[in-house]
């Protein structure tokens, strides 16, 4: 069985180890992931019906789909595509962050497999998903390429890949470094580097190096006067996500 490279960064995993018990508080550490929560979701759940022609007026329209979480946090993605019907495994490299997703998940009635693990750790373990979800992870990893590589071993012929992080430029590391850590105090100082932020091109150069193929980009856009988040064809100049497939043979 082929080796991975462990692409953890143990200084990027005690940054959000330290705020592992305020995940589910929406006006503390995380509150910029709870705004955007819902814009993810719209993203997420669209890709998903689309590529597996699901209803999501239907009750758990996503039943019978395998789907991972690869850095769930406290599980703010991981416990809607539960309810959807899909079933869920949350992985995170931060050991703190999975009893406090496990609670949460029990409190809420809903069943998560939340696993103290890597993307490489389940990848060598032979597991297989539909759908994996890596939200905010890439920019935080040691080795972007080596990571996505064990994404995409780790989904199924045909499955898809959702990706999302932060582009680098002049006005992200004003808006994502000193608006959101400095100004706003939204983050702890320091919880981005902006060196390690990925240009929409350099993201799918990697997947497509990582033999996925990128089938679509979005940006997330804040409004100010608005203060909410919307889908963006057009101005990836911050927060983009991308969706991917991999390839059926």
């Amino acid at each position: 069985m082929q080796a991975h490279q462990n692409t953890v960064d143990p200084e990027e995993v005690a940054k959000f180890e330290a705020m592992a018990a305020e995940w589910w508080d929406t006006e503390g550490k995380f509150k910029p992931l709870h705004m955007l929560n819902p814009c993810r979701l719209d993203y997420i759940t669209s890709q998903i019906a689309g590529e597996f022609d699901r209803d999501l007026s239907a009750p758990e329209p996503f039943k019978g789909l395998r789907i991972l979480d690869i850095g769930c946090g406290g599980g703010l993605l991981s416990e809607p595509m539960a309810r959807l019907g899909a079933t869920v495994v949350g992985a995170d490299a931060a050991a703190g962050n999975i009893p406090v997703a496990k609670i949460h998940a029990e409190q809420s009635d809903l069943n998560i497999d939340y696993r103290h693990t890597t993307a490489e750790a389940l990848a060598e373990a032979g597991e297989q998903f539909d759908v994996v979800m890596n939200m905010e992870v890439v920019e935080h990893v040691a080795s972007p390429i080596s990571y996505l590589t064990a994404c995409r071993q780790l989904l199924k012929p045909g499955g898809l890949h959702i990706c999302s992080t932060i582009n680098r430029n002049p006005k992200s590391y004003f808006v994502a470094i000193i608006g959101a850590e400095h100004v706003m105090r939204w983050l702890p100082k320091g919880t981005h580097e902006w060196s390690k932020f990925i240009t929409p091109d350099e993201l799918y150069k990697l997947l497509e190096d990582a033999g996925l193929e990128p089938v679509d980009r979005k940006g997330f856009v804040f409004n100010p006067i608005l203060w909410s988040w919307s889908l963006s064809a057009k101005d990836l100049s911050v927060n983009y996500v991308t969706a991917s497939l991999k390839p059926k043979t």
